[in-house]
């Protein structure tokens, strides 16, 4: 697989910092996250470069824990192997204990993005040659939930600003098949191209509770859409007994390695990747791996990125799944206000994509 590609990748630590990132969201919530700066030595001219990942814990009062405490000391000489395997040793929650323990993949992604993207710049190579792969233009679709209550007014203003825009929907209890035709009327049928029931969160401020009614009305108003995290109780594993309506359904909140795409109820066709969840680069790319082995297919997912976490998943899309329905749109669809000039789908990768950045 491709991280034996990187494992051996040397990397020098002089001094790490974290920045302190803030932006209010369409989804009506203020995110923060934190991106991390690995510096070191420019190994070609004696000067010194970055390697840059973001922290995408949902928390606020974990980066503000963060920013106080600090990180364990990371300075030295590695490679991304043995930088991993450091990683794993530390404590990366100092200030306490995370609010739910999957943060801790995610911080430890953050630095591993990082310390990938600077053992790049360091050894003077792009991700794309690294692996051996092309950077094709990705296709993506905007991610929105509807209000509350729910109506089609961010779509027609979405699609006001780009037209040919797909999207990836939440549906809550409180949709009903008048919605539903709205939706339709407003975007047509075809451009909803993911239903994100989110049926495997819990603790969260997007639980959403299996209801029979409203899988089975989503499930047929949108007869191509792909059906994210259902959750199977006795009241809905019914509607998925069907094959044709298995190989629309797809896997996120509940994928944290390769161990839980094994354990799924039965092998997926879909798997949304958020390399967050996996927190390291052997985790990921182990996964991708048995996914293409097997022709899963896959798309990226965002979780409101707001610094340079958004451009390495679509660079990540850009070299695995570029033609899926990836939830990578740029950082501009996740603001309040739809602003006019929108880029458009599919996204051209940057000529001089260095490093582990877009």
């Amino acid at each position: 697989m491709e991280y034996d590609q990187i494992a051996d990748l040397s990397l020098e630590i002089d001094a790490v910092e974290t920045k302190r990132l803030e932006r209010e969201t369409s989804s009506d919530f203020t995110r923060v996250t934190t991106e991390f700066t690995l510096s070191g030595p420019s190994l070609d001219d004696g000067g010194t470069t970055v390697g840059r990942g973001e922290d995408v814990t949902y928390e606020t009062a974990d980066h503000d824990r963060l920013a106080e405490a600090g990180l364990p000391d990371l300075a030295g000489e590695y490679t991304i192997a043995s930088f991993s395997e450091r990683l794993a040793d530390l404590d990366l929650f100092p200030g306490g204990a995370p609010d739910r323990e999957v943060f801790r993949n995610y911080r430890r992604w953050g630095l591993e993005s990082a310390a990938l993207d600077l053992a790049l710049r360091q050894n003077g190579i792009d991700l794309a040659s690294a692996f051996d792969r092309s950077l094709e233009p990705v296709r993506f679709v905007a991610s929105t939930r509807l209000g509350d209550p729910p109506t089609v007014d961010r779509l027609e203003r979405l699609r006001a600003a780009n037209p040919d825009l797909e999207f990836k929907l939440d549906p809550t209890p409180e949709w009903d098949a008048a919605l539903v035709e709205d939706i339709v009327d407003a975007v047509g049928r075809d451009a909803v191209r993911i239903l994100d029931l989110k049926g495997h969160y819990e603790g969260t401020e997007v639980d959403t509770p299996p209801e029979p009614a409203l899988y089975e009305l989503v499930l047929e108003a949108f007869p191509e859409a792909v059906i994210e995290d259902p959750a199977l109780t006795d009241e809905t594993r019914h509607l998925f007994e069907d094959s044709a309506v298995r190989e629309r359904v797809s896997w996120d909140a509940p994928i944290h390695g390769l161990a839980d795409v094994e354990a799924l109820p039965w092998e997926p066709e879909w798997l949304n990747v958020k390399p967050s969840r996996f927190g390291s680069l052997e985790s990921l790319l182990e996964t991708i791996a048995y996914c293409r082995e097997r022709d899963i297919a896959m798309y990226g997912g965002g979780q409101f990125e707001l610094g340079v976490g958004r451009g390495q998943l679509q660079l990540l899309a850009a070299l695995y799944y570029p033609d899926s329905p990836n939830d990578v749109a740029p950082g501009a669809y996740n603001d309040p206000d739809v602003a006019d000039g929108l880029p458009g789908s599919p996204l051209e990768p940057p000529a001089d994509a260095d490093g582990f950045r877009w």
